[in-house]
């Protein structure tokens, strides 16, 4: 029998390692971390300064109207969206499904936000009847400032279309969203594929995996990029990046070998890069990396990674704006980090 990641927990979270945990990288928070990059591009040092802090556990993120970020906060169904500048903030929408307070529902509630055509849409897990909850799993439109309407009722399709062949919550635990020709893509971390998800409600699976834990998305023209966090026993290996098609519903791998990869992105010059959370040591499947264990790592064209800067504390999502990438953690705080790609791409601002 494959083995999946236990519910109630943060499916993302689980990619475990041998060996001891590295020593943390880098200074206290509130200092800028200055590394020198590896590989071919090590002419160009990555710095990551601290935009914001001081909110509640932050979990999924995207680039919205105006080019602002938006980042959301699942222990109060709230989504928050911040000026990528200077940091400043203010709430975008509230009243979304918290999730449960206790630890072992981390990564669940308002996990993720997307835009079509301006509107932001909300992906919601972990709170159905099948965990002890009593709201919809699914898409949130947001239609005001505390108002929003389901429009994808996933946890309903999930239950009536169950994987193969083992799974414990019927209503699966997702990850992230990304917008796809017109609808979503979605990751099901719990249930181990990939969902193509219309704005009429129409749930369709994409793509299904072996038991390799799918997080974070990326579309480019007619590839999606996918990030595995891997089975238990969690080793290096087994964090990959894949690219699928979605005209065969194939998969093939890019790259491997970074701690528990939970999202990438394309940046300057179609350089993918990934985010690692870094070295799992955990009570449980589910609970979070090490803390300061985190990495933000490039995809390399012989599939590996180089490291790009190291010592981030339990991120969980990551977008790239320009030449700088902006990397949001479970413990309420967004990175900025600059330079993250060599000339001829140009600086950050």
């Amino acid at each position: 029998m494959r083995h999946r990641i236990a519910f109630p927990s943060m499916l993302v979270c689980a990619l475990a390692a041998c060996g001891d945990p590295p020593a943390p990288v880098g200074p206290a928070a509130s200092e800028p971390v200055s590394l020198k990059r590896g590989g071919a591009h090590a002419q160009v040092a990555a710095t990551a300064q601290l935009l914001v802090s001081g909110l509640d556990e932050l979990q999924g993120s995207a680039v919205g109207p105006g080019g602002a970020l938006f980042v959301t906060a699942p222990l109060t169904g709230s989504i928050w969206r911040v000026d990528p500048k200077t940091g400043a903030r203010s709430l975008f929408a509230s009243g979304l499904p918290a999730r449960n307070p206790d630890l072992g529902f981390i990564g669940s509630g308002v996990v993720d936000v997307a835009f079509l055509g301006g509107t932001a849409y909300a992906l919601v897990t972990g709170v159905a009847e099948d965990v002890g909850g009593s709201d919809v799993v699914g898409i949130y439109r947001i239609d005001g400032p505390s108002s929003s309407t389901v429009v994808a009722d996933i946890g309903a399709w999930s239950t009536a279309h169950p994987p193969e062949p083992f799974f414990i919550a019927p209503t699966g635990w997702q990850y992230a969203i990304e917008p796809f020709r017109g609808g979503f893509l979605v990751t099901d971390g719990h249930h181990n594929r990939v969902l193509r998800v219309t704005l009429d409600g129409e749930v369709t699976e994409l793509i299904a995996f072996e038991d390799v834990v799918p997080t974070g998305l990326e579309v480019w023209g007619n590839t999606v990029y996918v990030t595995q966090a891997g089975p238990i026993p969690h080793l290096p290996e087994n964090g990959r990046v894949m690219a699928i098609d979605p005209r065969s519903g194939t998969a093939t791998e890019v790259a491997r070998g970074a701690r528990l990869l939970v999202d990438v992105e394309r940046g300057r010059g179609g350089t993918l890069f990934a985010l690692a959370q870094g070295f799992w040591d955990g009570p449980f499947e589910g609970t979070p990396a090490q803390p300061e264990t985190g990495s933000l790592v490039r995809v390399n064209g012989d599939g590996t990674f180089t490291e790009v800067i190291g010592g981030l504390d339990r991120p969980t999502s990551l977008e790239i704006i320009r030449n700088a990438a902006y990397v949001v953690t479970i413990g309420g705080e967004v990175w900025t980090i600059d330079d993250i790609a060599a000339p001829p791409f140009g600086k950050s601002r």
